[in-house]
């Protein structure tokens, strides 16, 4: 019988599928499941090995387990490697992208660094990559000539924004005159509903599109000023205009307007899921909804290596996309702790309304809500 999960897995020799006790057939048994370990599988395994006796009178079983691995292991037989997947109780050979998305987890890829097909230099939009190295990066000596097509081609590969066959999943997504052509999943759907459940009279449907960050400059008055809107601002706005105030404050004879959850907040969450998100889940957007008690984000992908929400919830530092993060730490949409949740979302929600964020990962995707609280007058 086999247990396993993304945490390792347990194997019980003498136990059968149905759970009953056969007990152990095979001699020197220890023997043969290292010799398998090392040699069937590659990388090889140093399993842990113990053998309960009499688990039924006179019948023995063997417990074998193995811890979660840092590569993504293959059988080696008859000369070649096959991968195989749980699915359910049974295992299976996974399709390309599921085996994709399993070298991710490990760290063997990066979705970001990935090639986008059919794209080309005039793809980009010149004005956010100006920005980008001369604002925010501060760097005006690097920046080539509007015209210099291989000066801006190679500075870009130097900084992992294009690849040597083209522009990259981060490339395009930061500096993209419009991704969601190439990338049709990186949208965010943004849904307002009426009361505490989906309704399909939303009072506002909308699907976010365009490069993640803004494009700014430098007004006549020295104050940054907005050129246009990336998604985070995008998001950001679709929030506050389906919130409102929810709260007045009375402190003596002054009044206090108080949003309904705070600016930070909602910027955090908006950002990490951004960031955090599984590139290699095609056909799904992330999910911005609004409901009257609570607000709901769910990004699509698991929690990244080794990640647990126990861990994110005291701060643990992990990035799937670590470029798209360090790009976004510089435009300064976020620290670069990586400690947002901890350090940022769960106390000022507590100040704010006093409740606790609620953090769950359900299959393939991972779910921020933000509780409205009770009113206050």
């Amino acid at each position: 019988m086999l247990l396993s999960g993304l945490g390792g897995g347990i194997v019980l020799i003498g136990v059968e599928d149905d759970g009953s006790i056969g007990g152990i057939t095979r001699d020197k048994l220890e023997e043969w499941v290292m010799t398998t370990c090392r040699d069937k599988i590659r990388p090889g395994l140093i399993p842990f090995y113990e053998v309960i006796k009499n688990i039924e009178p006179g019948k023995d079983i063997a417990i074998i387990k193995v811890p979660r691995g840092l590569s993504v292991h293959t059988l080696w037989h008859n000369n070649k490697n096959s991968y195989f997947i749980r699915v359910g109780s049974t295992s299976r050979e996974p399709t390309p992208e599921e085996l994709g998305r399993l070298f991710q987890q490990r760290g063997n890829i990066r979705a970001e660094l990935s090639c986008v097909s059919g794209t080309k230099f005039s793809d980009l939009d010149l004005r956010r990559l100006k920005d980008y190295f001369i604002r925010i990066r501060q760097q005006p000596e690097a920046v080539p000539a509007d015209d210099d097509e291989a000066g801006w081609k190679m500075l870009l590969v130097n900084t992992e924004f294009m690849n040597d066959d083209g522009i990259n999943v981060a490339g395009l997504l930061l500096f993209g005159g419009n991704p969601q052509r190439f990338l049709p999943h990186t949208s965010i759907s943004a849904t307002a509903y009426p009361g505490n459940d989906k309704d399909y009279a939303a009072r506002e449907r909308l699907r976010l599109q365009g490069p993640i960050t803004g494009l700014f400059t430098i007004g006549s008055n020295g104050k940054l000023q907005a050129v246009e809107t990336g998604i985070v601002e995008q998001a950001s706005d679709f929030v506050f205009r389906n919130t409102g105030i929810t709260a007045k404050i009375i402190d003596g004879a002054r009044r206090e307007d108080k949003p309904s959850y705070p600016a930070e907040v909602i910027r955090e969450i908006i950002v990490n899921a951004i960031i955090h998100r599984d590139y290699l889940l095609l056909g799904t957007d992330i999910e911005l909804s609004i409901y009257s008690d609570r607000i709901e984000v769910v990004s699509p992908g698991r929690l990244y290596n080794g990640i647990t929400i126990n861990r994110m919830r005291v701060g643990c530092r992990a990035s799937r996309n670590q470029l798209i993060r360090d790009t976004m730490s510089d435009y300064k949409y976020m620290d670069n702790s990586g400690l947002g949740i901890s350090r940022k979302v769960i106390p000022l929600m507590k100040i704010h309304n006093n409740t606790d964020p609620v953090l769950i990962e359900d299959n393939e995707q991972f779910i921020v809500k933000l509780l409205a609280g009770s009113q206050q007058s």
